[in-house]
């Protein structure tokens, strides 16, 4: 689907033509969709809608940061909407999948009928500053020290700006360097065990594309008019119902988001997962997230004729 002189999306349906429509929003961002996260979704009851956001997956140019900011997304999303002559869905996102979800609801709100949203990221400044200044790194300092060595001790003062020069260099062996240790710092942290990646196993260009989309992004602290914008403007969107899906351990996006995104939404249920991290891969947020789904299938999927 073409949404730009420049971009052009990858969109997939599944599940059934007839079912509810759910929109899934992949994190990262630039982490692109997977099969795997059809999972979420009862086949017989939802109609599923995934995408790839501007520069991610197979979504094309690959890697690239012009015209590519959340208010994009966002209408992109819309555009995705109208063609598919959907009125209305649940929208289903993760840490940053979570972000976007928000803007997109807070920007339509007549267009979303409920929300699953999974490790909060509200793209504030102090969020950043937990994964990049002094948060995480305490809770993994030797994987710090291998994720900042490559920059001098000046550089590390303003660690996102240092990675984003290296990943939109002109030489493809520093975009190669920076992205697989960004993309590294994160994996350590995205799992209650970390499972990092083998360099061999990696898709380099798909490496580089998503720590340089993501680096963007954080550069540009979201593209946000303000730090709690996305806090601000939930009364735009507190009758919708909603689930929100927390591992306690996370690292990468701490429960404080999650929890201040209810105290401002008390409507929306809460849901804490004592054993997990941030993946949505960990069991106990798998659980939490299809019983999500299920239940809101419930609600709104007639039961089969007897």
């Amino acid at each position: 689907m073409r949404v730009s002189d420049l971009h052009e999306l990858h969109v997939e349906e599944a599940g059934t033509p007839d079912g509810a429509p759910v929109l899934f929003m992949h994190g990262g961002p630039g982490a692109g969709i997977s099969p795997i996260h059809r999972r979420f979704f009862d086949p017989s009851h939802w109609r599923v809608v995934l995408f790839d956001q501007r520069g991610s997956g197979k979504s094309t140019p690959l890697g690239e940061l012009r015209d590519n900011t959340t208010w994009d997304l966002v209408d992109d999303a819309e555009r995705i909407r109208e063609r598919l002559g959907i009125e209305s869905w649940l929208v289903f996102g993760g840490s940053w999948g979570s972000t976007l979800a928000l803007a997109y609801a807070e920007a339509y709100p007549a267009r979303v009928k409920g929300m699953v949203l999974r490790g909060i990221f509200l793209s504030r400044r102090t969020e950043l500053e937990w994964t990049f200044v002094d948060g995480a790194r305490r809770i993994f300092p030797d994987g710090w020290d291998e994720f900042v060595a490559p920059l001098t001790l000046r550089e590390r003062g303003d660690v996102p700006s240092a990675y984003h020069r290296k990943l939109t260099s002109d030489d493809p062996a520093v975009r190669r360097e920076a992205a697989l240790s960004w993309n590294l710092w994160e994996e350590r942290a995205s799992k209650l065990v970390a499972e990092p990646k083998k360099v061999e196993e990696c898709d380099v260009e798909h490496e580089i594309a998503i720590a340089r989309i993501e680096a963007h992004y954080f550069v540009n602290r979201g593209f946000l008019e303000t730090d709690d914008q996305l806090l601000r403007d939930v009364p735009r969107i507190r009758h919708i119902p909603a689930v929100i899906v927390q591992g306690r351990y996370d690292v990468v996006c701490p429960a404080e988001s999650a929890w201040a995104l209810h105290r401002a939404w008390p409507e929306a249920e809460l849901v804490i997962t004592a054993d997990s991290g941030h993946s949505a891969f960990d069991a106990a947020n798998s659980r939490a997230l299809v019983a999500a789904t299920d239940r809101f299938a419930e609600r709104w999927v007639p039961a089969p004729a007897l």
